[in-house]
């Protein structure tokens, strides 16, 4: 019998890393592909968090990690270092998720080495190049590359088809985000109290093209809210490491009522928090999609969104980085227990918790 052939996941952020661990799993239970985890490292510690409650370890690192690192830096030591990966291992496939540079960059040196790509959660798009930046163009860069684009829904599939992508190159598989929800909570909404007795809001913000002026309007506003609400709000804020994101909202928030900043969660304290809160106020990608299988709403602070479904569905409103416009919707949803019902019980547009299953299987296919 022949040793199965290898698969190299690679992943740099703890997004990727949540979203990739259902894949890992479902490789190892399907047994017909060996899945060679190779972390980038550019977020060590994050991502080493992100994957530990999946019960998966690295097995190799590229340790791209530097002090003040920029994504064409991460881009150019990802590029260099997997090369002799790919040629010493020679694998079926690499595996790379969404919208990073370690993504684009480990897509682009698989494709110079003949590995055919497999994009997870392919076919998400903005229409604009600067929003999310460079998120937009690693995602388009990474299509070019993929051999095969798992796309979460059907409407990322039909932006891949306007693109050019060839039909048998593109699985609508669902997001990989609620099989990971479902093997953390198990599956159903972890609920807990009823949602409009709940006096709680879960923040994060990290997005790169908010840092300065957008980022700290959006942290006005979040002190003025906490500041009116005093002694009937709790606020969580897992701070993002970066120091753009940093300073701000220690400078900004320190001391403000009821606001607790915290170092970043490991992802079932994440998704507790989450569950347990009335709303969330973020930029992040990922509690977009997790809104729906946690129960609980999301304000965005941004200007556009990539996943227009989540919108549609009810569970997410823009509401970008104005303060004005975010106090009105946080307002709104704190105080009005029909305008909160009515962003909680649409479908889940992500999917059934079965897209990790799919996606290994179509690796695996002859």
């Amino acid at each position: 019998m022949h040793p199965a052939r290898s698969v190299l996941v690679v992943m740099g952020t703890r997004p990727e890393a949540i979203k990739l661990a259902p894949v890992v799993a479902a490789l190892r239970r399907q047994g017909r592909l060996l899945p060679v985890v190779v972390t980038t490292s550019q977020h060590r510690e994050l991502l080493q968090q992100a994957l530990a409650p999946f019960g998966i370890t690295a097995d190799e690192d590229l340790a791209v990690m530097t002090e003040g690192q920029t994504p064409a830096r991460v881009a150019a030591a990802v590029l260099e270092r997997l090369e002799p990966l790919l040629a010493r291992l020679a694998p079926a496939w690499t595996v790379v998720q969404g919208d990073t540079a370690s993504a684009f960059a480990a897509a682009v040196a698989s494709f110079y080495a003949g590995v055919p790509v497999a994009h997870v959660e392919a076919g998400l798009r903005s229409g604009r190049l600067d929003a999310p930046f460079p998120e937009e163009f690693n995602r388009r860069g990474v299509a070019v590359a993929a051999a095969l684009h798992c796309a979460p829904t059907q409407r990322a599939a039909a932006n891949l088809r306007r693109e050019g992508v060839p039909e048998q190159a593109i699985a609508v598989t669902g997001n990989t985000i609620v099989d990971a929800v479902q093997m953390i909570l198990g599956e159903g909404r972890a609920r807990g109290e009823a949602a409009a007795a709940r006096r709680q809001i879960l923040v994060t913000l990290h997005r790169r093209e908010s840092f300065g002026e957008p980022l700290e309007r959006v942290l006005g506003a979040l002190r003025q809210l906490a500041e009116e609400r005093a002694g009937a709000l709790r606020m969580v804020f897992p701070v993002h490491p970066n120091p753009n994101v940093r300073a701000a909202a220690y400078r900004i928030l320190a001391g403000a009522s009821g606001v607790e900043l915290l170092p970043p969660m490991d992802y079932p304290a994440l998704l507790q928090t989450f569950a347990a809160s009335r709303l969330a106020i973020s930029d992040s990608g990922g509690i977009q999609e997790e809104a729906p299988s946690v129960g609980v709403p999301v304000l965005v602070a941004r200007e556009v969104t990539e996943r227009p479904e989540v919108v549609e569905a009810g569970w997410a409103r823009l509401v970008g980085t104005d303060p004005e416009r975010l106090l009105a919707e946080a307002r709104r949803l704190l105080d009005d227990d029909a305008a909160l019902a009515a962003m909680t019980t649409g479908p889940n547009p992500f999917g059934d918790g079965r897209a990790g299953e799919r996606i290994a299987a179509l690796l695996a296919a002859p």
